[in-house]
């Protein structure tokens, strides 16, 4: 069964333009925290929380959104707090989004958290979609390490339309995810049975580094993150990419070597740079922070590929 959402018993009474909370007027998001309810097998009716900045917008334009997914042992406020620090740019320009995983983790295999992620983070994009102030089909998911295996999961698995770009630090495709042969669905057992077939048109980015001691760069099994049976593997990172963009179209050769290289950034870009993976040379887990806000900003702003074929 899958969990059942609702949202605040108090927002019933809104109408259909707003949003979770009582601090905006018209339909128009605002800065602050909001929660959505939710229901599984260690919670019922459980408030889960994210957290949302709107810049200043005079000109009352519609505005893209990030939702940021933060890693392991992290949590919204700390995400939100470091985040805007260090991209002040997209601070003015990007509605900003950090929710909460439960017990500071996002379900992806042996996670402590048990919740539906995927579900929880649509049913944000599916909200604030409908705001009067937001870019309606400019969505972008940005993970960071777990919070990236969850932005994997919702390419894979999510129709939504609305989501446009994902970005994911430090955590290419886990072997549960794409057994070598094909995309695969979680589950709600996390099993990760079912094929699946990815929504076409979305644009993709990886960013992973070669001293990489948790995750490995070179693909294989983490020597600490528990799966249900040992450690959880992963696929390559150049392997990774390279399967995104089979996925969205790309009919040609892998990427032996980078497509270009800019300092310590080896560039493999597929698709006219839609579909790209930044190689981080001697950077470790924290290799997120090879890659500075200009070069997030011209991904998120690029062209976009074709429309989903199979939505």
């Amino acid at each position: 069964m899958h969990p059942t959402l609702t949202l605040l018993a108090a927002l019933l009474l809104a109408p259909p333009a707003a949003l979770l909370a009582a601090n905006k007027a018209n339909g128009k998001l605002s800065s602050g925290e909001y929660s959505i309810r939710q229901s599984w097998s260690q919670e019922q009716d459980f408030p889960r929380p994210f957290q949302v900045n709107v810049p200043t917008n005079p000109d009352n334009r519609k505005l893209p959104v990030l939702i940021f997914l933060h890693g392991n042992g992290g949590n919204a406020r700390s995400a939100m707090s470091g985040f805007l620090k260090q991209h002040p740019t997209m601070a003015t320009r990007y509605v900003m989004v950090f929710p909460d995983g439960y017990l500071k983790s996002w379900n992806i295999s042996a996670e402590r958290s048990k919740a539906d992620d995927r579900r929880f983070i649509e049913t944000i994009v599916e909200k604030l979609a409908a705001c009067e102030n937001v870019q309606p089909d400019n969505f972008t998911i940005m993970g960071n390490s777990n919070g990236a295996a969850l932005a994997n999961q919702l390419a894979i698995e999510s129709r939504l339309p609305n989501i446009r770009n994902y970005v994911t630090a430090v955590s290419p495709l886990n072997v549960l995810q794409h057994d070598g042969r094909n995309f695969k669905a979680k589950g709600d057992d996390n099993s990760y049975e079912a094929v699946a077939t990815p929504r076409t048109g979305a644009r993709i980015m990886n960013i992973s580094g070669t001293e990489d001691h948790l995750i490995p760069y070179a693909g294989g099994p983490s020597p600490a993150i528990p799966a249900k049976n040992g450690k959880l593997g992963f696929v390559a990172a150049e392997e990774s990419i390279f399967l995104w963009a089979k996925a969205m179209g790309y009919q040609g050769e892998k990427l032996k070597n980078p497509s270009s290289q800019v300092g310590k950034l080896g560039i493999f870009s597929y698709l006219d740079g839609a579909i790209i993976h930044y190689k981080a040379l001697g950077e470790g887990h924290g290799a997120v922070g090879a890659i500075d806000e200009a070069t997030l900003l011209r991904f998120l702003e690029g062209g976009r590929l074709a429309k989903s074929t199979n939505p």
